[in-house]
């Protein structure tokens, strides 16, 4: 009973930790950051060249990694650690925001050069060689590289809330919450790097859609055992969420007729996206209270099963073996008569063609063939396998 109420308590408090997260995102999201204004006098540089406080999370590195291991070892107790610790880091001044866009900008602009530079001599350059090409000396274009560096982890830091915040939205749609912050870490990662301070708008705004962006094509990609093409995932939610408006506004579950009108599409079409959106059941799902048995032990296989095969090997075996007490003609004509060879019947007159003779006499041919297999020393061979 104690254990019971100390994972129920760690549950309601993990659930109060996003809902603040989330809560604290929207602030920033619709207003003016509500933050202690630093001091008027503080050097801009030195908003890039602090170093992070000792709780802040871990640069978030692009490069990750999704192994299996490593997705079982996240625990509740985890998450809890990584949205108090987000939940420390100061969020952005609309000026602080601008001026780590410039920095980021500056640094996209060093990567460009790099890229090109790279493509002209065939190798990696150096940072000798990279200083030279932007036309720094390599002292000052060090500390510009660095200075652009960390003003992108620091915008990236500042805005994980919005990170939970998003990703709250799309639980229990096939990925766990710490791999939909992942995903949304992502796309918060290239929207610091894709966004243009002097378009006016907040970063928040603009990285609101890069990260939903991440972490719906994530779902689409990775979710479901079969793959479904993004824009159809798209297309699902779009059912799922016109199904909800349409039961609050009738009181009632909305029709097939009523959903595909309101999308503007065929039945036929809103059945077979919803067909496609039916998640495959696996063969080992566990049945009954006791969870001994499986799914797979009560579907008959569609296949044959071994015993069959090996069967039907014998029977050819000892068909030929039968066939061969038999005229070559008599043989050949029961062959294409029954599909033996290919599996197709030929006709009377098929066969009658192949030989250059009459339609009756291969019907001949033919009853005379089933008479000789008619005889006891013949069908006693393929009598048991009449009876199995």
């Amino acid at each position: 009973m104690v254990n019971a109420l100390t994972n129920q308590q760690q549950k309601s408090e993990l659930e109060r930790l996003i809902e603040e997260q989330s809560h604290e995102a929207a602030q920033g999201n619709t207003v003016a950051l509500e933050v202690e204004p630093a001091d008027s006098d503080l050097e801009k540089e030195a908003l890039l060249e602090a170093e992070p406080p000792e709780e802040a999370p871990q640069k978030i590195e692009a490069t990750t990694t999704k192994e299996d291991s490593k997705k079982k070892s996240y625990t509740e107790d985890s998450i809890r650690l990584y949205l108090q610790e987000i939940g420390r880091i100061r969020l952005l001044r609309a000026d602080e925001e601008i001026e780590l866009a410039r920095k980021i900008a500056d640094l996209s602009e060093l990567e460009r050069t790099r890229t090109e530079l790279e493509a002209t001599i065939g190798c990696e350059p150096t940072d000798e060689e990279w200083a030279e090409e932007v036309g720094q000396a390599l002292p000052k274009f060090r500390r510009r590289l660095l200075l652009g560096r960390r003003a992108k982890e620091k915008m990236v830091q500042s805005n994980l809330r919005l990170v939970v915040s998003i990703a709250k939205k799309y639980m229990n749609r096939g990925l766990s919450f710490q791999d939909l912050i992942q995903e949304g870490s992502l796309g918060l990662i290239r929207a610091a790097e894709k966004f243009d301070h002097e378009k006016g708008y907040k970063f928040s705004t603009y990285a609101t859609w890069w990260i939903r962006q991440a972490i719906t094509r994530a779902i689409a990609d990775q979710s479901r055992t079969i793959r479904l093409p993004v824009h159809l995932y798209e297309t699902i939610s779009r059912i799922k969420k016109t199904t909800k408006i349409l039961s609050q506004e009738l009181a009632r579950k909305p029709t097939e007729e009523e959903i595909a009108e309101r999308m503007e599409m065929t039945i036929e079409k809103l059945r077979f996206i919803a067909k496609s959106a039916q998640l495959p059941i696996s063969l080992e799902t566990p049945i009954g209270k006791e969870e001994d048995s499986r799914l797979g032990d009560f579907i008959e296989a569609d296949g044959e099963t071994p015993e069959d095969e090996v069967s039907k090997s014998l029977l050819r075996e000892d068909l030929e073996d039968v066939l061969d007490t038999l005229s070559p003609r008599e043989r050949d004509v029961l062959r294409l008569r029954y599909g033996l060879e290919d599996g197709r019947m030929k006709t009377l007159e098929e066969i009658g063609q192949i030989f250059n003779v009459t339609r009756e006499r291969i019907r001949q041919i033919e009853a005379k063939a089933l008479r000789k297999l008619r005889h006891p020393n013949r069908n006693s061979i393929l009598k048991e396998y009449i009876r199995t």
